[in-house]
């Protein structure tokens, strides 16, 4: 499961997804980062608009995980089937 938080739920359009846990499975965290990036493509804005949201991709690439609520720097670390990812971008304040 993953789960997103503030600036990666909007950009993601959700709070949590569920990825097929047969795919998963022996991924690296940065593989299914990437799998992440391609399933949610930013919104085009439409005539007048702007774009508001970054896309999940860019807020990725500045997030910090955490797997089974420890934190996790290491992309190349493999996870398993049950492993729960949560995305926690950069918060302002204190």
């Amino acid at each position: 499961m993953i789960r997103y938080f503030a600036a990666a739920a909007a950009a993601a359009g959700r709070t949590e997804e569920h990825l097929d846990p047969s795919t998963l499975d022996s991924l690296t965290l940065s593989a299914v980062l990437a799998r992440l990036g391609e399933n949610h493509p930013p919104a085009e804005p439409g005539p007048g608009q702007l774009r508001r949201t970054p896309s999940l991709e860019r807020v990725l690439s500045r997030s910090t995980f955490l797997v089974n609520e420890v934190s996790e720097r290491e992309l190349t670390r493999r996870l398993a089937a049950d492993d729960v990812v949560d995305v926690l971008p950069p918060f302002a304040g204190g």
